[in-house]
């Protein structure tokens, strides 16, 4: 974990965050800016910046952080569907140095995403 990294803080527990389900790996929680009914962001504990800075050790945690989302969308009844977002770098609109999946539902979602 980065000791500066604001995911990898609150992964640590240092704020009063609710997580929405945690394993050893795996952290999640609503977004603060939801931009959809259901937004919840899914996290690894590992600090990874982000898809971009994956290695091949890294393979079964992003296989944990999947599986994670089905869990979480099953457990807040997206039966209808839903839609998982990865952004990766500046000009892919990641704004937090961490790798992290956006969960996002609860309305029919438009596509081109903007």
């Amino acid at each position: 974990m980065s000791a500066d990294c604001l995911f990898c803080k609150i992964a640590r527990g240092e704020f009063s965050t609710e997580f929405l389900l945690e394993t050893e790996h795996v952290a999640s929680f609503r977004d603060i800016n939801p931009q959809a009914p259901t937004h919840i962001l899914v996290i690894p504990k590992k600090h990874i910046e982000s898809l971009a800075h994956l290695e091949a050790e890294d393979q079964g945690l992003m296989g944990e952080l999947l599986l994670a989302v089905k869990d979480l969308a099953a457990q807040e009844g997206l039966r209808d569907g839903y839609r998982v977002v990865v952004n990766t770098g500046r000009d892919g609109g990641q704004s937090v140095g961490h790798l992290h999946f956006h969960l996002l539902g609860g309305r029919a979602l438009q596509w081109p995403p903007g």
